[in-house]
């Protein structure tokens, strides 16, 4: 049983982990089809605070990932097929894989649709 489980790792995703990360609550993360949402295909990222000089969308998002797990967050592959609000502990399903969370955050994010 996690305490909290988060669904995505896009930004909003990445910035939500931190609180529950440093309160020792140690959340769940499951990536989903992309690792790090859109970011993760963008090169060259100038509108993000903290880097004057810009920064690489993969490397922005692999920071991210580095501070969370030091505050305790777990990483884990796995698209979401199922989720089951209507009880607690919520039970969330991806692929084969089955979770409890007395809490649930969804960032899912956005993909991208690529011209053909």
């Amino acid at each position: 049983m996690y305490n909290v489980l988060i669904i995505g790792t896009a930004v909003p995703a990445s910035l939500l982990r931190f609180t529950p990360a440093r309160a020792n609550l140690k959340p769940l993360v499951l990536d989903g089809h992309e690792p790090g949402g859109q970011l993760s295909l963008t090169t060259h990222v100038e509108n993000y605070p903290g880097f004057p000089d810009g920064i690489m969308g993969p490397e922005l998002i692999e920071n991210m990932r580095k501070q969370a797990k030091k505050f305790g967050a777990e990483f884990k592959a796995g698209v979401v097929n199922e989720v089951d609000v209507s009880k607690r502990p919520f039970r969330i399903i991806a692929g084969k894989d089955t979770y409890e969370t007395k809490a649930l955050i969804v960032a899912a994010g956005a993909s991208a649709r690529l011209l053909g």
